[in-house]
């Protein structure tokens, strides 16, 4: 790997999508597992012939993507359905990650991955884990703001991650998204600021 990687990760309405927005702003190269996966299940994905062939022509919507909501509801009543989709897209965006990865270049990159502590594939990848954390309600309501979902199904979603207590043990570095996104964006750059002479000095020793 050309350059060292900081994993990114939160639970679901923690502000991963806006932190990383932020190092992107910083001029940091970041690579995000959503936006692969939608790349593989949109119109003429990569994913989309075998996902197909697996579960059927009903989860291909007309303009060919991938069919997220009724998949979703599927996964949720499934688990077995849930690893049979796991097993055809993680492979590609792990290929496709490590592909965007090598051709990054600056002292580091953000790899976004959202089940990062559960993956060992993604921890194998990345030097530094930095964990986008924030109050549980804080997160329902964000999630519900934004989805239209409703309070019990947001939690029946969040009771699906690993624990918020476990993930602020693994993580070597913290942010609070709690507050507003002028509070966020604050602390996304001194943490570029820290891992820009974190790394100077791992370059010197």
């Amino acid at each position: 790997m050309g350059v060292k990687v900081v994993g990114l990760t939160g639970g679901i309405g923690s502000g991963k999508t806006a932190a990383a927005r932020y190092f992107a702003a910083q001029g940091v190269v970041v690579v995000d597992t959503d936006e692969l996966s939608h790349a593989l299940t949109a119109p003429g994905g990569r994913a989309m012939p075998m996902l197909v062939a697996r579960f059927g022509p009903d989860f291909q919507r007309a303009d060919g993507a991938l069919d997220r909501l009724r998949m979703r509801e599927l996964v949720f009543r499934q688990p077995s359905a849930r690893r049979e989709l796991e097993a055809i897209l993680h492979p590609m965006i792990l290929e496709d990650s490590l592909a965007a990865l090598a051709k990054a270049r600056g002292a580091y990159a953000v790899l976004v991955v959202p089940l990062l502590f559960e993956s060992q594939a993604y921890r194998d990848v990345v030097d530094r884990t930095l964990l986008i954390d924030c109050d549980k309600e804080v997160q329902v309501a964000r999630v519900m703001q934004r989805s239209g979902l409703s309070e019990s199904q947001v939690r029946a979603i969040m009771a699906t991650q690993m624990p918020r207590e476990d993930k602020r043990r693994l993580a070597d570095d913290i942010i609070d998204n709690s507050g507003s996104l002028s509070e966020l964006a604050l602390q996304v750059e001194a943490k570029h600021r820290y891992y820009l002479s974190s790394l100077a000095r791992a370059r010197s020793q």
